[in-house]
């Protein structure tokens, strides 16, 4: 009986944790276009450190442990709107592509299925 309701109480975090990554992207607008998404990563790359750092200082008073301070997070230029477009771009080309190619193999299939059948 235990057991059970710890794997419920298991899957409801998990589904609540699920529901409320996804929540969080659907309100931030990630899913958008590029320059809000950049906008948001430069918000979370101000906002998350001294969040972090709240919080360690929170659980020290709370627990009486001591935290040892971690080292600064190098500094990472990566343009997200390039790569994010170029990914897009990319697999828009695949997919658009995949019918013809899929007709053209399936026609050499036929072909060397003909050919050995002789």
């Amino acid at each position: 009986m235990v057991a059970r309701v710890w794997s419920l109480m298991r899957f409801l975090i998990k589904g609540s944790v699920a529901g409320g990554a996804v929540y969080l992207v659907y309100d931030q607008e990630l899913l958008g276009p590029s320059d809000k998404s950049q906008a948001a990563l430069k918000k979370a790359r101000e906002v998350v450190p001294p969040a972090m750092y709240q919080f360690s200082q929170y659980v020290c008073q709370q627990t009486g442990l001591q935290i040892p301070q971690l080292p600064a997070p190098p500094k990472i230029h990566f343009p997200i709107r390039d790569s994010w477009n170029a990914g897009i771009i990319t697999v828009m080309s695949a997919l658009s592509v995949a019918p013809s190619k899929a007709c053209e193999y399936s026609k050499e299939g036929w072909e060397y299925v003909k050919a050995r059948a002789k």
